[in-house]
């Protein structure tokens, strides 16, 4: 190797190094609380890139919440937004094509089969079709159709192994088919080429922590 070219690999890994030295690690810092402290909520990015927190149980652990934040990144602030129809913890909340925000399910007086869906042009909800099949801890994709995917869940008795899909076009919801191990607590996601991975959760029969995982 010549001396020009070890002396310019030796300049760029200096300057790679001290770059990474100069971006230090990553790390937190706080911004603004939330009005409301919960658990078990939603949040969702939209697309004017202020994030929705949604539902959940409040500070107190016994109390289901219907209350919404906004988070704008631009000042680290929290306001308040338009509550749920129902109070509901333990949902799904999912960015639908057309920029609203549906929010299936979840548990409050019982196990919930209703949504709503969520304007951030007007920051108000409206009631939208109910689910065939009540379930929390359930999970929502939105899938390259512009429908969403919820799977599985828990409707307080035993763990889910329906699916079903809703058309944001109708309101309304169709099923399609189950997975092969009924799970809740799993987590869904889209992938590359269109299909949908299930993965772990909880259930089974009988129910126990799971490893397997599903398309």
């Amino acid at each position: 190797m010549s001396t020009s070219r070890r002396t310019l690999l030796v300049l760029v890994a200096a300057t790679m190094a001290t770059a990474a030295v100069a971006a230090g690690p990553f790390s937190f810092s706080s911004t603004g609380n939330l009005s409301t402290a919960r658990y078990l909520h939603n949040a969702v990015l939209l697309n004017n890139g202020k994030l929705l927190v949604v539902g959940g149980v409040d500070g107190t652990g016994q109390n289901y919440t219907k209350t919404a934040e906004l988070f704008d990144p631009a000042t680290g602030t929290w306001s308040a937004t338009g509550s749920l129809i129902k109070e509901r913890a333990a949902a799904t909340a999912t960015l639908l094509s057309n920029g609203k925000v549906l929010v299936t399910g979840g548990g409050s007086t019982g196990v919930l089969a209703s949504a709503e869906l969520y304007d951030p042009t007007t920051g108000t909800w409206s009631a939208t079709g109910s689910m065939s099949k009540a379930r929390e801890f359930h999970t929502a994709v939105l899938l390259p159709s512009g429908k969403v995917l919820v799977a599985g869940g828990f409707d307080l008795t035993t763990s889910i192994a329906s699916a079903e899909l809703y058309d944001p076009v109708t309101g309304t919801w169709n099923n399609t088919g189950s997975l092969t191990t009924s799970r809740n607590a799993h987590t869904a996601t889209l992938l590359p080429n269109g299909n949908v991975l299930v993965a772990a959760g909880y259930g089974g029969s009988p129910s126990a922590y799971l490893r397997s995982s599903e398309l």
